[in-house]
């Protein structure tokens, strides 16, 4: 069992690989404005700045359907720390649409399709992920890199192997600010209509509805992030 500074070390190891390799403008932190991805978007932020390469590029999915304390957690940071940020939204209306009557569709048309748009619109060829093993059985198998074909481009998972204790104390070690629903017991966040607090004693993402959440492998072959 690795420490958490061992884990730091290697997530930062990594991310100093890629800026060595690829042009950082090509570089996108797939950032939502939860806990994980901040934790990501903070140490990206370090790389860079300690090789005077920044600002750095995000991509955030506002499905329309977003907690409002999420967004506004998101644009108080993008100023702070002066985030270069692309916005992904879905073309279809949500005037009358069926949220999540249908996990699949409903994911694919507000989620799937409007990430892969901001790779091509934003002309990533990485996109660097907040995701965890523990998070959810679809995630055991995930690599650190893996190549995507629809649109080209490599996924970066750098803090694969990091557990929500290490998050929270990664937070904590470096005073991050997070989005104040985390305060109120929410601790997976995602589309308003699929989430609530978990149960006490629930894993982490119980508070996520059941039938996304059995969807998740077919929408990550699909493209999902």
């Amino acid at each position: 069992m690795l420490t958490l500074d061992e884990k730091i070390a290697g997530t930062e190891s990594l991310m100093q690989t890629l800026v060595e390799n690829v042009d950082p403008d090509g570089v996108r932190v797939a950032w939502t404005g939860g806990k994980d991805s901040t934790v990501v978007l903070f140490i990206w932020k370090a790389v860079l700045d300690n090789v005077g390469k920044g600002p750095v590029h995000a991509i955030n999915l506002d499905t329309g359907c977003k907690f409002t304390e999420v967004m506004a957690f998101r644009d108080a940071l993008t100023v702070e720390w002066g985030i270069d940020l692309h916005i992904a939204r879905p073309e279809v209306s949500l005037d009358g649409y069926p949220l999540a009557q249908d996990p699949l569709s409903c994911c694919r048309e507000l989620k799937v399709e409007p990430l892969k748009r901001a790779v091509v619109e934003t002309g990533a060829t990485h996109v660097l992920s907040g995701i965890r093993f523990d998070e959810h059985p679809d995630r055991v198998g995930r690599r650190t890199e893996e190549q995507r074909n629809d649109p080209p481009h490599y996924m970066i998972n750098p803090i694969l192997d990091w557990t929500e204790t290490d998050i929270w104390a990664f937070h904590a070690r470096f005073n991050l600010p997070h989005c104040e629903l985390y305060d109120q017991g929410y601790r997976s966040l995602g589309c308003k209509p699929c989430t609530q607090r978990p149960d006490n004693g629930g894993c982490e993402r119980s508070g996520r509805a059941a039938s996304k959440e059995a969807v998740l492998p077919t929408l990550t072959s699909l493209g999902y992030f």
